[in-house]
Formats: structure tokens, C-alpha cells, sequence
């Protein structure tokens, strides 16, 4: 009777050990802010599972507009395409450097793109300051 009771009990912790296994969540490093995530992963390798790091569909910069950060892109010059950020909203993470950046072809052949203004990591911002790729 005793061993009955024990090997019911023995069954009974393991089952609620796997349980308790199974039901907590593995650590993961997907990512959602895609310029922190671009320049602080280590060593370069994407980011695995990928958040919104990937340029397949709206998702791309979704986050990055729904926030306000990026407040347009202006593709009304087809010889440039200009990205309008706006780093004084809370969430942007980044400061303005306090000029637009225009890059060369850019955006393709012939077709530049300018960033205005040129934002730039805010040293305040935590994950800055453990982030690989910046110290």
C-alpha cells in the first residue's frame, strides 16, 4: 500500500515538473525597433526570430511610423527620397544631430536618399550604453 502511494506521488511531481517544463517560455531574441536592433546585434548575424527585421511586406517600418518617429518619406522627387524623422517624441531613443544627411545613390542608382534630420544614438537611452557595436 505504501509503495502504491508513493510511486502515485513519484508519478504525480514528475507530471507536474514537465508541466511546469513545458508551460515556461524559452528565451527568444526577436526584435522590434528595427535601427537598434540593426546596430547593436553582436557579431553582426541577424536576429533570430526576426521581428520586424526583414523588408518583406509593411511590417518593415510599421512600428517605426506608428510611433511617430518617422513622420514621412517623401518620394514626390524622383531623384531623391527623403526620410522625415522626428527624434524629440519619447520612444525615437535618438537625437537629432542637427543636419539632414544626404547618401549618394542611396536608394538605388541616380536616386539619393536624404535623412532629415540625421538622427544619431541618445547616450541616455539604456540599450545604448550595453550595446555591442557602439562601445
Amino acid at each position: 500500500m505504501y509503495s502504491r502511494r508513493f510511486a502515485i506521488a513519484t508519478l504525480v511531481a514528475m507530471a507536474l515538473v514537465v508541466a511546469g517544463h513545458l508551460s515556461s517560455p524559452s528565451p527568444a531574441e526577436g526584435s522590434i525597433h528595427e535601427i537598434i536592433a540593426a546596430m547593436c546585434r553582436a557579431g553582426g548575424e541577424e536576429v533570430v526570430p526576426p521581428g520586424q527585421n526583414h523588408n518583406k511586406g509593411k511590417s518593415f517600418l510599421a512600428a517605426l511610423m506608428a510611433t511617430g518617429f518617422i513622420t514621412s518619406i517623401d518620394f514626390s522627387d524622383p531623384a531623391r527620397v527623403v526620410i522625415n524623422f522626428d527624434p524629440t517624441i519619447p520612444a525615437s531613443k535618438f537625437v537629432s544631430a542637427g543636419f539632414d544627411l544626404t547618401i549618394d545613390d542611396g536608394f538605388g542608382a541616380g536616386v539619393d536618399l536624404v535623412l532629415s534630420p540625421l538622427v544619431v544614438p541618445n547616450p541616455n537611452f539604456p540599450a545604448h550604453a550595453v550595446c555591442h557595436n557602439l562601445n
